[in-house]
């Protein structure tokens, strides 16, 4: 799996399913991206998230096919806010209910997760999926990886799951 580059969006603000641009660093990042890929691929398929800032970057790794259960959580009322704007009774209550709770009105963590589950039964076991954080985290949980919920993809990095 491979996170996008960095989007171009201002730090500290929530978003998932907002089609971003990508950052200035988008050439660079991805040329960094395909180094770290190039003994791993070996031909195999590439997938991406529809969003534009996975999509450019498969585009730059060859031919894919977009496939939208990889697309990131959809945070409802919260995509475009400050993470220090959003009420803290709703973060509250996210964190007290993390797998179930959707106080911003989208996605619950467990509905990502499924989606996700989903997507995976039908795409091939050796794939490149260019995808963002949120996908890694539940395809790390799925697979009983020790960090789970809680590993942090930085932007262009390359999990390897087995």
């Amino acid at each position: 799996m491979v996170r996008h580059t960095t989007p171009d969006v201002a730090k500290g603000i929530c978003y998932g399913r907002t089609d971003l641009a990508l950052a200035a660093s988008f050439a660079s990042e991805a040329e960094a991206v395909e180094a770290r890929l190039s003994g791993m691929m070996r031909d195999l398929p590439i997938l991406s998230s529809p969003l534009t800032r996975c999509r450019k970057l498969a585009e730059r790794l060859g031919p894919h096919a977009v496939h939208a259960a990889f697309t990131e959580m959809d945070f409802g009322r919260w995509e475009g806010v400050s993470w220090d704007a959003i009420p803290r009774e709703e973060l509250d209550a996210w964190a007290t209910d993390f797998m179930g709770a959707r106080p911003h009105g989208g996605e619950s963590v467990a509905q990502l997760r499924d989606r996700v589950a989903a997507g995976l039964e039908r795409v091939p076991q050796d794939c490149v999926i260019v995808t963002h954080a949120g996908v890694i985290k539940a395809v790390a949980a799925i697979l009983g990886h020790p960090e789970g919920w809680e590993i942090k993809p930085a932007f262009g990095e390359v999990v390897a799951f087995q």
